[in-house]
């Protein structure tokens, strides 16, 4: 392990939704409760490692929620009825009540 120079501290990565999950993790910053509870009386070193903690929480969650989004949407495209092949072809029937009559330009 290197040691670092300490010139800052490190800052609380706080952004101030201070509501916990169902595991006791912030919403805001992905902390634990005990993380949270901890942070003035740890050193620099344990504080990055926090922070490095939360980032990897923070991915973990994001990715289930994007899992969930595309699964919602596979399964909205899973309902759309694709006609058959086998089926005969529909009848398209072009509308011709917005029709130019070109009789009145001169060329």
């Amino acid at each position: 392990m290197s040691m670092q120079l300490e010139f800052f501290d490190v800052p609380s990565p706080c952004i101030g939704i201070c509501q916990s999950n169902d595991k006791g993790q912030c919403l805001g910053c992905f902390r634990t409760r005990a993380e949270r509870q901890t942070w003035t009386s740890i050193d620099s070193d344990e504080k990055q490692k926090i922070i490095k903690r939360a980032i990897q929480r923070k991915k973990r969650i994001e990715k289930k929620e994007n899992s969930k989004d595309n699964s919602v949407e596979k399964s909205i495209e899973s309902n759309i009825v694709q006609p058959s092949l086998l089926d005969p072809p529909s009848k398209k029937t072009l509308d011709t009540s917005n029709d130019f009559d070109f009789d009145d330009f001169e060329l």
